[in-house]
Parts: structure tokens; sequence; C-alpha cells
């Protein structure tokens, strides 16, 4: 055989393999759902926005699939050249779309026209468009009428008449056919960003234990293992000297407060090194300390004292000092989102002597909301945009305050505290059924999340948003132990064991989303963290 026959063999049997492999591979992936002409497509646009020009229309050449295709070629000239059959012929030429979508395209192109006509003063032609093109779509009456409203209308003529304005009532148009046309005559803006953005929030959604704000790989698969949630007992804290109650991390996150039955409050330090130092000790009660609650801007920290006087005192967190008492059976309080006012719900004896009102720094009241209907409220918080949250027996009651919309949803069991997340968005109710219950603020009438695992009858137990995003929810437990669940998973991820008697309360670190915090009937409080790295 000579060495010419040996080429054209050669060169005809590597054209039929470079076909086999086209075909083989129009299809990508292991599953083989990607389109590779789509594919392609799409990198070709990604290193176009990344402004690797060269790269991306040498990928063009070399697969022979071009970014743009052939109908948005001429959708851009035929618009911006007002060759307006042109267009309505490329319209008709889109295969598989629906009819009134289609008739919709063909509208905002006669329509474009029209309004063209009636700027260069035109009237009987656009009269003729109107009649003849736009009518026959089936467009809705008050459309055509506002239409023909032009032509009577010499100042909105006048507004069409400018060459800038019709320049961008054009551009206009064509982005008002891409987001009408099918996907694939213009890919959407930065679509492979999107694709690989969407796979990678689905692995972290669906990653049990991610808490961590660190940048996600694209190497590799998302999984994290057990050690991002806080789980190691890195510190006791002994200074109360009896039962803790209530355990609260400040908004920043460089202060712990705590409230015990020891008639005590305490300011606590959160040092960068994640150890917790004792501050202040808040000792002018006389009587057990159930609440505590930082002012918004970290500045100042409500205490609640119980039994017969249920005094509310105001203090200087970083001095100390107690600035204000307020002596008036308080059984809840809260502070709005400016931090210079408070919410308290006040419970006297009798049947009617609820009620809830709000008062500045110096203990003086505002607006009091009283009467029959108010109920004996156990807890309360205040959302960032200042709406009120409480709970009363097995009620939720969310309004505005004073005199706003109310809305009220049933429990069937008692609840005994409420939670709020970071973003207001979402909250939590503890129930003595041995349950808590999460709802969305925007979506009250869908049935709660329920999570379940941990021990509560007899006590008031509460729990907590946290970690990264508000993903998680930890809640104490009268089985001496700290539950944590991953929002959506209704059974707890982590059982934490370090406490000898009852966890009344946990505080989540939003600042630290490796460090939790819990109080407990044994007198202690303890620091949790996680692995940072």
């Amino acid at each position: 055989m000579e060495t010419s026959e040996i080429s054209e063999t050669e060169s005809s049997s590597r054209h039929l393999y470079t076909n086999s492999m086209e075909s083989r591979i129009s299809q990508l992936g292991s599953r083989g759902i990607i389109d590779r002409n789509q594919f392609v497509r799409i990198i070709t646009q990604s290193l176009y926005s990344l402004g690797y020009n060269k790269a991306a229309s040498s990928l063009e050449s070399e697969s022979g699939v071009i970014l743009e295709s052939r109908e948005y070629a001429s959708l851009l000239f035929d618009v911006m050249s007002g060759r307006w059959e042109s267009c309505i012929s490329t319209i008709n030429s889109v295969p598989d779309i629906d009819t009134a979508v289609r008739a919709s395209a063909s509208f905002l192109v006669w329509k474009q026209h029209f309004l063209e006509l009636i700027g260069s003063n035109q009237v009987l032609f656009s009269i003729d468009v109107l009649r003849n093109q736009i009518s026959p779509l089936g467009v809705e009456k008050r459309m055509k009428h506002s239409l023909a409203q032009l032509i009577l209308s010499f100042e909105e003529r006048e507004e069409t008449r400018a060459d800038h304005s019709v320049v961008l009532r054009r551009i206009g148009l064509l982005l008002d056919l891409i987001e009408l046309l099918p996907p694939w005559i213009r890919i959407p803006q930065l679509r492979l960003e999107h694709l690989v953005e969407t796979a990678v929030s689905k692995q972290v959604e669906s990653c049990e234990y991610h808490n961590s704000p660190k940048a996600v790989t694209l190497y590799e698969d998302h999984k994290c293992s057990s050690d991002q949630i806080p789980s190691a007992c890195s510190q006791i804290l002994y200074n109360h000297k009896n039962e803790v109650w209530f355990v609260q991390f400040s908004h920043n996150g460089k202060y712990l407060a705590s409230s015990s039955s020891d008639f005590t409050a305490i300011i606590w330090t959160v040092e960068e090194n994640d150890t917790v130092s004792f501050k202040h000790c808040l000792a002018d009660h006389d009587g057990p300390v159930s609440f505590v609650s930082w002012s918004p801007d970290d500045t100042k920290l409500l205490s609640l004292g119980t039994g017969q006087k249920q005094t509310l005192k105001l203090w200087d967190a970083k001095t100390g000092t107690c600035l204000v008492t307020l002596n008036c059976q308080i059984s809840s309080c809260a502070w709005f989102p400016t931090s210079d006012k408070i919410l308290c719900a006040s419970s006297a004896s009798g049947n009617n002597n609820n009620k809830i009102f709000s008062c500045n720094l110096e203990g003086n009241e505002i607006h009091v909301w009283e009467g029959e209907r108010i109920p004996k409220v156990s807890d309360l918080v205040i959302s960032n945009t200042g709406q009120l949250f409480m709970c009363a027996d097995k009620d939720i009651w969310i309004c505005e305050f004073p005199m706003g919309k109310e809305r009220v949803i049933h429990e069937e069991h008692t609840i005994t505290s409420l939670s709020l997340s970071k973003d207001g968005e979402f909250f939590i109710v503890n129930l003595n059924s041995q349950e808590i219950h999460l709802r969305q603020v925007d979506r009250l009438n869908k049935l709660p999340d329920k999570f379940k695992g941990h021990m509560q009858n007899k006590y008031v137990i509460r729990s907590c948003f946290g970690g990264f995003n508000c993903s998680f929810i930890a809640s104490g437990s009268e089985d001496s132990k700290v539950y944590i669940w991953r929002r959506g998973c209704e059974n707890p991820i982590t059982v934490l064991n370090g406490h000898s008697m009852t966890v009344n309360s946990v505080t989540w670190n939003h600042e630290k989303p490796h460090m939790l915090a819990s109080a407990s009937d044994d007198h202690t409080i303890c620091i949790w963290l996680a692995n940072k790295g």
C-alpha cells in the first residue's frame, strides 16, 4: 500500500474515531445527565465573565459550540435595528414554547414598534399596527386601551421621541424577550457560579455537623465531623453557691451573664483564648434571681428576682452598678431593639391584674396594656423589628405593642419558655410534654418542626438557637444533660454529659459558634467548646 493511501486511511479512521467519541460524550457525568453542548456553553460564559476572553474564544473554536445562539444573535441585531418583522420570524422559529408565551413575546415587539411610530407622529401607521398586529394576539383589552390612549396624548408621545429613549426602550425590549423565551436562547448570567453555589449549599445544608463560617472547598464533597459541635467541657465555673437558673452570652460574644437562686447574678468576661473569667457579682437582690437579659448594645443588664417582690434591676454592665430598681411583681421582661426601653409583664394578685407595659431606663412607664384580655405572661421577647413574642400557659402571642395586630397560636401542652433566632425569622418554645416546637414567623400556618429526646416534666427548661447561621438548637434537660439538634432533625445529634443535676438553661455564643454554656442545679456553669480547626 502506498504512503498516500495509508495516510488517507489513517485520516478516515481518525475522523470516524472522533465522531464516535463525540457521539459517546454527548452526555457527560457518571449518570449521563449533563448535556455536553450545554456544559461547554456554560463554561464559555464563565470564562468570558472572568475576563478570560482568549480562552473562551479558543474553547468556542475548538469545541464548535458557540456561546450565543443564532436566535439571540438575530434578536439582538433585529431589535436594535428596528427590524420588527424579522423579530417576529425569529420568535416564531423557536420550538417548544407555549402559545401564550409566543403571543406575549410578539406583543412586546409590536408594542415597541407602535411606541416608536407614536413618537415620530406616524399616527396612521401606529393605528394599523394596533389593529392588524396587536389585536389578533388576544391581549387584554386594558392593555390595548392604554396603547390607544397614547394616540390622543401629545405629552406622552413627546416622551418617546428622543433618540436615547428609543435606544433604551429597545435594550429593555431585548431583555424582556430574553426573560420570556427559553434559557437556551441566552444563558442566564453567571450560570456556572449559580450551579456550583447551589450544589455546595445543598451539601452544607445536608451536613449534620456544619458549624463554621470558613469557606467551603470545591475540591471535595463537603462533610464535617462531629467535633465541629461544642462537646468538650473546657471549663467549669463554681462561683455560684446555689442552683444556677439562667445563662446568656452578650450579643457581641464578649461577656456571659448568669443568675442563681443564691440571690446573685454574675457577669463574666469571655477571653480571646475562649476561657471565661469572673468580672462582677451583682448582689443587690433579696431573693433568687431567675433571669438576666443583655441590652442590644451590651452596655446594660437586666436581672429579675423571684419571690414576693419580684424586683427587676437594671445594671451598668461595665461597672456592675445598679442603676434602677422596679418593684412591681414583674414576671418577665425584654429589651426594645434601641436599648433605651424595656418591656415588662406584670402579674399581681387577682384575676384581672395582669398588664404589659413599656418603660424608659429611669423606670417611668410609657405605654400600658392592661385589661381582662391580658394573659399571665411567663416569657417574652422582642425581635429586631419590634415585634413582640410572648407565651402564656398554652398560648403563643405574636403582636405589635401596644395597639397593633396580634396572632395567637395554641399548643396542646403548657409552654415554659420561648426563644427567638438571631435574625428574628424563627422561634422555639419548650413544652412540658418533653418537646420543643420550632416555627417560622412568616409561615405560622405550617405545622411546627418538633425536637425530642430531652427530659422536661416539672421544671422550667430553656433552649436556644445557636451555631453558624443559627443552624442548631440546644436545650437543657432534667436528666442532667445538654441536648443538641440540627434544625430539621427531630432527634438530637449530640448529647453532652458534664452536670450532675438538672440543666436549666443553655446559651450559644453567636460570635463564637464553637462555644456553648450551660447552667445547672448542681451550682455550676459548664463551658463547652468545639474544635475550631
